[in-house]
C-alpha cells in the first residue's frame, strides 16, 4: 500500500500535543535523536509521561492504576566526545503543559515556529555532571500519521518528521554540532511489558527519502513488522520485507536482528548497551544504498525481571517535588 499524504495538510509544526490525555497505566513520549554530520557525536531526547521504562512507575502500577503524570522525566544521551546520560524522574507538581509545550522540571519542549526547541537543565547519576544547553530540531520530510503496533490499537506509533535537521548548543558540555535527525511519537493505553516481548526498530536516511524498520514480538509471540519508506514530499510507502540479519548480542546478551537487501549488516558504534535496551549505529542496505541506521532493541521481559528493576534507580534518580 502506498499513502498519500499532501504537504499542505500538515504544517511542519504539526507535534502531537503534548496536552493529550493519558490514561492511567498509559504512555505518551516524543523521541528525538541526531547524528552529527561529521559522524563523531549522537543524541536522543525523549521526553516521556508515564515514564515506560522508570521502577518507580513500574512498582506504582504493581500497586493498582497509576498516574502517569506522576511518573515523568525527559532523558538525555549525548554519544561520542564529552558523552553524557541523564534520566531523573519528577513528579506531578513538576509537569506544566499545554498544546504546544511540555515543562518537565527544569526542562521543556516547545514548538516554535517551524521548529521544536528543546531547553535542558538536567544531571546525570549516580555521578552528578551537567547537562545544559539547547536543542533545535527542524524537519525535512513529514508525515504525522498514527500507525497501530498491536490488534487491538492500544500502541500507536506516530513517524512525525522521518527526517529533520538537528542543530546542538550546549554548555555543560561544551558542544556545537550539527547533523540529520528524526522525531517520532509514541502512545500507549497499557504499560509495553502487557503487550509485547520485544521489539527492534532502525531508521536511516537515504537518497530517496528516509525509511524505518519496526519488528514486533507480542507477548502471545505473534510477530508484527513494518518497512516504511518516505518520499521527500511525505508520501510513505510500504516495502517488502527485506532479509533478515542476526547482529552479534549485546555484552547482556539482548538480541539485535535487524534486516537488510542483501542480508548484510554490521554494527559501526554501541552507543548503549544495557541489560533489557541496546542503541546502535548500523550499516545496512536499504534503497540500494549502503546507510548508516540508528538501531534500537527492547527486551520487556529482561526488563520486568526482579533484578533489573532493582538496578535501575542508580541511573534513574526520583524528585517527587
Amino acid at each position: 500500500m502506498n499513502e498519500r499524504i499532501p504537504p499542505s495538510t500538515i504544517p511542519l509544526s504539526t507535534i502531537p500535543p503534548f496536552d493529550q490525555a493519558v490514561e492511567p497505566d498509559g504512555y505518551a513520549w516524543w523521541y528525538v535523536d541526531a547524528i552529527s554530520s561529521d559522524g563523531r557525536y549522537g543524541l536522543t531526547v525523549i521526553a516521556f509521561i508515564g515514564s515506560v521504562f522508570s521502577p518507580y512507575y513500574f512498582w506504582s502500577r504493581a500497586r493498582g492504576p497509576a498516574d502517569p503524570l506522576a511518573h515523568c522525566a525527559i532523558n538525555v544521551a549525548l554519544y561520542g566526545p564529552g558523552g553524557r546520560w541523564c534520566m531523573t524522574e519528577r513528579g506531578l507538581g513538576n509537569v506544566e503543559r499545554d498544546r504546544d509545550a511540555l515543562q518537565i522540571g527544569p526542562s521543556a519542549l516547545r514548538v516554535a515556529g517551524d521548529a521544536l526547541d528543546i531547553e535542558l537543565s538536567e544531571w546525570t547519576a549516580p555521578l552528578p555532571r551537567r547537562v545544559r544547553g539547547r536543542i533545535r530540531v527542524r524537519p525535512t520530510v513529514c508525515n504525522g500519521r498514527a500507525i497501530e503496533l498491536d490488534p487491538d490499537g492500544r500502541h500507536r506509533w506516530t513517524p512525525v518528521w522521518p527526517e529533520a535537521r538537528v542543530e546542538v548548543e550546549l554548555d555543560h558540555p561544551r558542544l556545537r554540532w550539527s547533523g540529520a535527525g528524526y522525531l517520532d511519537h509514541n502512545t500507549g493505553r497499557e504499560p509495553l511489558e502487557r503487550c509485547f516481548d520485544s521489539w527492534y526498530w532502525l531508521r536511516a536516511e537515504t537518497g530517496q527519502g528516509p525509511v524505518v524498520l519496526y519488528d514486533t514480538r507480542l507477548r502471545n509471540h505473534e510477530r508484527r513488522s513494518l518497512a516504511l519508506h518516505f518520499d521527500h514530499d511525505g508520501t510513505r510507502h510500504d516495502l517488502p520485507p527485506s532479509t533478515p540479519v542476526e547482529l552479534p548480542r549485546s555484552r547482556w546478551r539482548v538480541d539485535r536482528p535487524t534486516r537488510s537487501e542483501n542480508g548484510e549488516a554490521r554494527i559501526e558504534a554501541v552507543w548503549e548497551d544495557t541489560p533489557f535496551y541496546t542503541r546502535s549505529l548500523v550499516n545496512a542496505r536499504l534503497l540500494g544504498e549502503n546507510v548508516t541506521a540508528v538501531h534500537e532493541s527492547l527486551d520487556l521481559r529482561r526488563f520486568s525481571n526482579y533484578w533489573v528493576q532493582q538496578m535501575l534507580p542508580f541511573r534513574m534518580p526520583r524528585r517527587a517535588t
